[in-house]
């Protein structure tokens, strides 16, 4: 019987943290260089390459036949890429698609998705072929110009990265998500880079504004405009960190009787239609756009979104500012140039940076192939020699081979031959042995000692090799140039501002309402104004009772203020009608059923409000900065114990001037004081300053009043009319003051009216 190891003697014993440190370590160098960041030579990540490599195996070249696109998944999850065959299979498909790559590097023939987002058909019904950027990509393959690999089995080879001209990291882009990194890589028009490449070349100390002469920013597949200013490309380009705000393109379309339709022909990059469309249909039902009427989806080929005004005298760019700002017809795209570079080593880089690596690896394809012909040239001469000294000697090789029983090293000593001219000569045909054949093999020797001499001197001269750098490239940029269908720049590049902030009464149609409050906190909105004389004759629950009623248009937002000293915003067209009781404001807005409503005023752009306390401090508030647009609201004032809101006023103006310019303030002892508007502080929130003191009760009430036209109130009775007192000299002082008693006849309720 023979002895079995223990497998607990295998076991290592190890801190879980620093054990789980290096698995996850592992985990994450296998995710940034293997699967999610792309390499900076050819701008692929590892599955786009073993496609690629896969299909040129196939022979799937532009001219030949389709194959099925199982076919090509099988094969490369089957010899290079062992991973599910859906996602190499969504790998492909992307490498098909016309609206997500600028230049396909995979010719499909099938359903590969849409831009509405809908997906590829299943690969057993697909088929493709290479595309010619792929072709360009991998030219040179077979001429030593790369490093290869073992497959993950050993039984294969593939290459570690491609060869070609073509510059597919900035022509196609690339985004993908590591672990605690991330690259995001918009298109960009092949001639632009060529361009900049070649400007390099001829100027390796070039600033990197200087290329920005070429290359003008992304050029997506989808089009549209790119809107950002100069001065954002450049510091997005030469830090490789930013974003590009690219918006739709669209034209007023006229349709006759005075009537128009906006058409959106493009859409930004990365966008998918159905889903913008449902977004702006959206804005329709929901009415947060009420100037745009309608929206259809009219494309075939070519995309055509039509979107209808409200009315003919809708302006054109404020609805589209406006659709900009809510939809994705206007979206950023970012750019994080984190790629892998030769070293396979992750890094951010800026635009010149790209390029320079980028013409270092072209320069390093360009001298290995080099190098590979003249070795090449170099073992063809070789036989050339010792077919030529056959030719000379040929009755003696001849003799040699008939007498000789191993004339291989006969011929090798008489004639000086190496081994490999000798076993040529040796496997002649002899149908070769003809006098033409002579000159033949001399006119081949001579081209190949020129070619030998030229591909030296370009070996031996920096100089060289930047010249044919740049007639390789322009080759290319004659394949890719603007001339070209494919070339033609998409993206154009026109500044323009951020969209305008819309006023929100702008997207409202203009109309009077009456607004009413009942004291259990109903509110209605009744069309037209009212008289407000006549509210009392209004009709409210059982028990119920009006509490505010003032007029608006439904283009007016309103305050409404509540005794724990918030603050809230509602909208005068957001209010249910005027039929029945209305609904309660609570159902709106997030303010505590025991929570006392003590102001609805209307919010006028640019006025001043009186905010004061029972406990006789206050303070004045802007209207524009205490705008609460959450049903939260806002705290406005910092209230001390016991203490609740008891006023929130305007400051009456005319025109732009504001005409009050003292406060009244009464207590519940009614003493009354009159100080000046001009020490009340303003401020957004806060607990205000002393207005009056008191050593028993609190404020009662207060408003704001020009003093040359006194201190005015109604007369009980019913009778309509108001008593004033038109010298308030005795209780003019300072604010803080304790007050006098109010002048005969004042009110006993010790309100103002």
């Amino acid at each position: 019987m023979t002895d079995t190891a223990d497998p607990f003697d295998s076991i290592v014993d190890a801190p879980f943290d620093s054990a789980l440190s290096e698995r996850y370590l592992v985990y994450a160098l296998s995710t940034i260089t293997a699967r999610s960041l792309p390499d900076l030579r050819d701008g692929l990540k590892p599955v786009h390459r073993r496609l690629l490599w896969a299909m040129r195996l196939l022979r799937l070249d532009p001219a030949a036949a389709y194959k099925k696109c199982a076919r090509v998944v099988g094969d490369t999850i089957g010899k290079y890429h062992p991973h599910g065959d859906q996602s190499v299979y969504d790998a492909m498909v992307r490498l098909a698609q016309d609206f997500s790559l600028r230049y396909p590097l995979v010719d499909g023939q099938g359903n590969f998705g849409n831009v509405d987002g809908d997906n590829a058909a299943a690969y057993r019904y697909t088929e493709a072929r290479l595309a010619q950027p792929a072709i360009d990509l991998m030219a040179g393959l077979d001429e030593g110009t790369v490093d290869f690999r073992p497959t993950y089995n050993g039984e294969e080879e593939e290459p570690e990265v491609f060869p070609g001209l073509f510059p597919n990291l900035l022509a196609n882009g690339a985004s993908g998500i590591a672990v605690g990194m991330a690259t995001s890589i918009p298109p960009h028009n092949v001639a632009e880079i060529v361009d900049a490449a070649t400007l390099l070349i001829d100027d390796p100390n070039a600033a990197p504004a200087a290329l920005l002469a070429h290359v003008k920013g992304p050029d997506f597949p989808t089009g549209g405009l790119l809107v950002d200013p100069p001065a954002a490309i450049a510091e997005a380009y030469a830090t490789g960190r930013g974003s590009f705000r690219v918006r739709a393109r669209w034209v007023r379309e006229d349709t006759g009787r005075g009537t128009w339709a906006a058409v959106v022909t493009e859409i930004p990059y990365g966008v998918q239609k159905g889903k913008l469309i449902e977004a702006i249909a959206a804005l329709v039902n929901d009415k947060k756009l009420p100037i745009l009427a309608d929206v259809r989806d009219e494309s075939d080929a070519a995309i055509r979104i039509v979107l209808e005004p409200r009315s003919r005298s809708v302006d054109a760019d404020m609805l589209m500012d406006s659709l900009f700002r809510l939809t994705d017809l206007e979206v950023r795209v970012p750019l994080n140039m984190n790629v892998l570079d030769a070293s396979r080593t992750p890094r951010v880089m800026g635009l010149k940076e790209v390029l320079v690596a980028w013409l270092d690896h072209q320069n390093d394809v360009l001298l290995r192939r080099s190098r590979h012909r003249l070795a090449k040239i170099a073992d063809r001469l070789e036989l050339l020699g010792g077919y030529i000294i056959a030719y000379l000697n040929l009755d003696r090789v001849i003799a040699i081979i008939r007498s000789e029983d191993e004339p291989k090293p006969v011929l090798m000593a008489e004639f000086a031959l190496t081994d490999r001219q000798a076993e040529a000569i040796l496997n002649m045909r002899l149908r070769s042995l003809r006098r033409l054949e002579e000159m033949e093999l001399k006119r081949e020797q001579a081209a190949l000692e020129k070619e030998r001499d030229q591909l030296q001197a370009l070996v031996d001269s920096p100089a060289r090799q930047r010249t044919r750098l740049k007639k390789d490239l322009a080759k290319l940029r004659e394949r890719y140039g603007p001339e070209t269908a494919i070339g033609r720049r998409r993206t154009d590049v026109a500044e323009a501002a951020p969209a305008r902030e819309i006023p929100w009464d702008a997207m409202i149609e203009r109309e009077p309402v009456t607004v009413i409050l009942s004291q259990r906190g109903w509110i209605r909105a009744m069309r037209g104004h009212a008289d407000l004389a006549a509210a009392d004759t209004l009709k409210f629950k059982d028990g119920d009772a009006l509490a505010f009623a003032l007029h608006a248009q439904t283009t007016t937002r309103l305050f409404l203020a509540a005794a724990d000293g918030r603050i809230y915003t509602l909208g005068a067209d957001r209010l249910p009608g005027g039929r029945g009781f209305g609904e309660p404001v609570r159902l709106m807005i997030d303010l505590p059923a025991e929570v006392e409503i003590v102001a609805l005023l209307p919010a006028v752009p640019g006025e001043r409000l009186l905010v004061a306390t029972t406990d006789g401090r206050g303070f004045l508030a802007r209207a524009d900065e205490i705008l609460a647009e959450t049903r939260k609201g806002r705290q406005l004032v910092n209230l001390r114990p016991g203490a609740t809101l008891r006023i929130v006023r305007p400051i009456r103006r005319e025109g732009d001037k504001e005409i009050d310019d003292h406060l009244a303030v009464i207590g519940d002892n009614r003493k009354l004081v009159v100080v000046p508007l001009s020490e009340l502080p303003e401020m957004t929130r806060g607990a205000g300053v002393q207005l009056q003191r008191y050593r028993d009760g609190g404020l009662s009430d207060a408003r704001p009043l020009r003093l040359v036209d006194g201190l005015s109130w109604a007369m009980g009775g019913g009778s309509g009319r108001q008593r004033t007192e038109a010298d308030l000299t005795p209780w003019r002082t300072a604010r803080g003051a304790g007050g006098r008693m109010a002048p005969n006849g004042f009110p006993r309720d010790n309100r103002f009216g």
